[in-house]
């Protein structure tokens, strides 16, 4: 077992080494961070109250803000963190702090499948970072509450209380993104039940959710033993079209699902998904994606490409013959995210990071607009480019 140690040790060291001499990119990750602390200190003047969190833009240009129950309350306060975690400034710390307490009350909310963003984020990166042990026990309790919504029947954690056309158990994609929440929780609470019922909805989502070419739909109906009654878009445009972060989501989600079982079905089904998001003929050549894989010359979706660039910077941590491949994709999304096509001028743009992303279309909301969950995954994807460039660890 030692020898294994080592030997993956030393395996991960060699794949970083080699890495960083993919060749030079021109990312300058002091100067985006630099630049997102500016836009955030224009954001926290115009958010004094904390029970309203930063979402996007109305179509009349002014902020939209949502309350801490809206699933992305947790993206605000965890892109807090990211700032803090690379300047190491104690009035980021103090205020990340203060954002992510402002959804504590979440951790008892059994009504969405959505903790791992909402608890996770802020909180998961506030005790990486601090071990601020205030921040353990609100964790556990969120897991407890987001695993009430697993059902042992059906094999999968419910995602909405009811679907259109009188279904009861839909389950989406994004669902992939919240166990890694429940993996943290298993570790820390020996409770080996988050576990289990990770791989359980996680083998359930790979057998059901995915096209033969490895494309992902967005909502399945569960009947009450776990039979698929249909397979539907709610976000995408069409049932059968490929819906561009609903890809992110999976890809993301199946890496994290490799890093925490080190099951190679894993491993290689977040590959399949990587290959064909990057081989999708209708990937435009900056790799940032249409909202939609079928809606070419549509709106872009900014988060889409900043959640496959931080997935993919992680699975290229793993090997394989399509390493160099995946950095390099990665790298570029990066790069496109941070020119002007995509990055907000200075003080504009609500004060968000990116500009040009895409929440719910085909629902008439949130349509080329900067979201918070872009900026989240920007910054996480350069914090993980830094960390291989310099040959750290990468969490």
């Amino acid at each position: 077992m030692k020898k294994l140690v080592i030997f993956r040790q030393l395996t991960a060291y060699l794949i970083l080494l080699s890495i960083s001499v993919f060749g030079q990119s021109k990312l300058n990750v002091k100067k985006e961070f630099e630049f997102a602390a500016q836009q955030y200190e224009g954001m926290l003047k115009s958010h004094s109250d904390i029970s309203k969190f930063p979402q996007s833009t109305l179509p009349d240009g002014s902020p939209r803000n949502m309350k801490s129950g809206w699933w992305c309350s947790g993206f605000f306060g965890g892109s807090l963190w990211y700032i803090y975690q690379y300047n190491n400034e104690p009035k980021w710390k103090e205020t990340a702090h203060k954002w992510t307490m402002a959804v504590e009350k979440e951790q008892y909310n059994t009504r969405t499948h959505d903790l791992g963003f909402m608890l996770y984020c802020p909180f998961g990166n506030g005790y990486r970072l601090t071990k601020n042990a205030t921040y353990k026990p609100i964790m556990l309790t969120g897991a407890k509450s987001l695993s009430t919504r697993f059902d042992p029947k059906v094999g999968l954690i419910k995602s909405w209380e009811s679907f259109k056309g009188g279904y009861k158990y839909p389950v989406i994609i994004d669902n992939m993104m919240n166990l890694e929440f429940l993996f943290w929780a298993a570790k820390e609470s020996g409770n080996k039940d988050f576990y289990n019922l990770s791989i359980t909805h996680a083998d359930n989502t790979m057998k059901n959710h995915y096209r033969s070419d490895f494309s992902s739909y967005h909502v399945l109906l569960y009947g009450e033993n776990g039979e698929v009654l249909a397979k539907k878009t709610h976000q995408g445009a069409a049932d059968e079209s490929a819906w561009a972060r609903g890809q992110a989501w999976g890809l993301y989600g199946y890496t994290v699902m490799y890093r925490e079982t080190k099951d190679k079905k894993y491993l290689d089904f977040a590959r399949n998904i990587a290959n064909f998001y990057l081989n999708n003929p209708n990937l435009p050549a900056d790799k940032v994606p249409y909202w939609d894989f079928s809606k070419v010359g549509e709106e872009r979706d900014a988060s889409a490409a900043a959640i496959c660039a931080s997935a993919l910077l992680e699975l290229s941590t793993y090997g394989g013959k399509d390493t160099k491949i995946y950095y390099d994709s990665a790298v570029k999304m990066l790069e496109s995210l941070s020119t002007p096509a995509y990055k907000a001028e200075l003080g504009k743009n609500n004060h968000f990071i990116l500009m040009h992303s895409t929440g719910h279309k085909p629902g008439n909301s949130e349509i080329d607009v900067p979201l918070v969950y872009a900026d989240y995954y920007y910054l996480e994807g350069l914090l993980r480019y830094e960390a291989l460039r310099t040959k750290k660890k990468l969490f």
